[in-house]
């Protein structure tokens, strides 16, 4: 791919930084996925620095340098645009410390729009460290989420117009995979899929247990009001009291409706909205597959046919054995063994369910993931 060669004078503004082999159209799929109405403007930027006509022998024949080839001017919100891409020459990545591997940038224009200083805890892309006065707010916010989720999927770095900060955020620092789907899998259909990758998957159960409403409620009152509860209790009775219902008449009804109902509930629960399967990795942490129905989509599902019928999004989950460290930058070795560990079980987790259920595969960004990829 031809480009012209990156502007001088471009210390102050934010630079997303690619390797050789990604395309300009990678970058407008990843922008509509996160900004929908993204789209490339005609642009009438000045011409780069060049050179025009053939060189000389000595330092190579070139008809016309590439450097001449108008940049693109790439919408992905009200107020802000990407132009490139730019071709990034030695010299180029060693005055704006870019890593040595940077073959293309796209200079980013976005308002500066700055709130609060940094809270304290993780800060797995590094913008706190990046911004350690005033985080950015709104749109410039948005876009520099954006901008550090595009330079993990495509193997990238951004750099910080403010203070030259570049951060190369660790590809594989995000490895959960979400199916989102018109099917809904029962909890045991669910637990089988699973099992065919895992068979030690077991389904997420709660550790308690309800064993129908306290005795003295409802029809079980005996000879004390139908409204008094156990010590200490209230609930109902508090409910009652609340809105005013003193008739001793009205009180009883409403405890024998509510314990009618409990009956009913415990004789023949509701069908489940949402469910969890487990998959212990003993020293590697745990995997869940969490089942619900979803609403926000991202954006490229939205909208379609299949999902206007409703969506139950299959999260699959990885949790390492110190939770912390999924927010950490840099985290530490034995957690990034682990992961490594993890990420191809993710992946064999999300093909399983996905071949159950149709769909499509997200990764934590809401970038869609072909699933011959996974």
């Amino acid at each position: 791919m031809s480009a012209p060669r990156l502007p001088r004078g471009l210390k102050n503004q934010h630079l997303l930084v690619l390797p050789e082999d990604v395309g300009d159209d990678e970058v407008e799929v990843l922008a509509v996925s996160r900004f929908p109405q993204a789209r490339w403007e005609e642009s009438e930027l000045p011409q780069p620095r060049g050179i025009m006509g053939p060189m000389t022998a000595a330092l190579g024949i070139r008809a016309v340098n590439a450097s001449m080839v108008p940049a693109r001017v790439l919408r992905i919100a009200r107020l802000s645009t990407a132009t490139g891409p730019y071709a990034v020459e030695a010299e180029d990545a060693a005055s704006l410390g870019l890593p040595s591997w940077s073959t293309y940038a796209y200079v980013v224009s976005a308002p500066r729009e700055r709130g609060r200083k940094p809270y304290p805890g993780g800060d797995r892309d590094g913008l706190k460290r990046a911004f350690p006065d005033a985080m950015p707010v709104r749109e410039e916010e948005r876009v520099l989420q954006w901008l550090v989720a595009v330079a993990r999927r495509l193997g990238g770095a951004v750099r910080i117009g403010d203070n030259g900060i570049v951060l190369t955020p660790d590809v594989d620092g995000a490895i959960d995979l979400t199916v989102y789907s018109d099917r809904w899998l029962e909890p045991e259909q669910a637990l089988a899929v699973v099992q065919r990758v895992h068979q030690r998957a077991r389904l997420s159960e709660s550790t308690g247990t309800w064993d129908g409403p306290l005795p003295g409620v409802g029809r079980d009152a005996g000879k004390r009001p139908a409204w008094v509860t156990e010590a200490g209790g209230s609930g109902l009775h508090d409910a009652l009291e609340k809105y005013g219902v003193t008739d001793p008449v009205e009180r009883q009804r409403l405890m024998d409706e509510s314990a009618a109902y409990d009956e009913l509930m415990m004789a023949a629960p509701p069908p489940a909205e949402a469910f969890g399967v487990l998959v212990d990795l003993e020293h590697d942490g745990m995997l869940s597959i969490e089942a619900a129905a979803e609403t926000e989509l991202p954006p490229l599902l939205r909208g379609l046919p299949w999902t206007t019928r409703g969506v139950v999004a299959y999260r699959v989950h990885w949790e390492p054995r110190f939770v912390e460290e999924l927010e950490a930058e840099k985290p530490s070795f034995e957690h990034r063994v682990a992961r490594s560990r993890a990420a191809p079980q993710v992946q064999a987790l999300a093909r399983a369910v996905h071949a159950a259920t149709g769909g499509e595969i997200a990764d934590e960004a809401d970038f869609l993931v072909d699933p011959e990829d996974v």
